[in-house]
């Protein structure tokens, strides 16, 4: 049991983090990102590249990207298949 350490100030009480609280994302995309990484098994050396590819382009277009993905890649790795579906979106965005 928990040792009764009394009254305390509230400024103490409000300083004190849960230990384990991870800190939310500061950007939408960035929440995107990490979707993207939990869905599609990004493995660790490619997630930098989620988070470029959320953060340069449109919301849109990596919703899009993830649709098309989902709908067409049933087996393998859905990662790479992201990646050569948001290659070609920009690639007809620019034409």
């Amino acid at each position: 049991m928990k040792d009764d350490i009394g009254l305390q100030k509230l400024s103490f009480i409000m300083s004190r983090k849960p230990a384990d609280s991870p800190k939310p994302p500061a950007y939408e995309w960035q929440d995107m990102a990490l979707r993207i990484i939990a869905e599609f098994a990004v493995p660790n050396y490619k997630r930098n590249s989620v988070f470029r590819v959320c953060k340069e382009n449109s919301k849109e277009t990596v919703e899009k990207a993830i649709n098309e993905t989902k709908e067409l890649c049933k087996a393998g790795e859905k990662w790479k298949y992201f990646f050569k579906v948001i290659d070609s979106l920009k690639k007809t965005k620019k034409i």
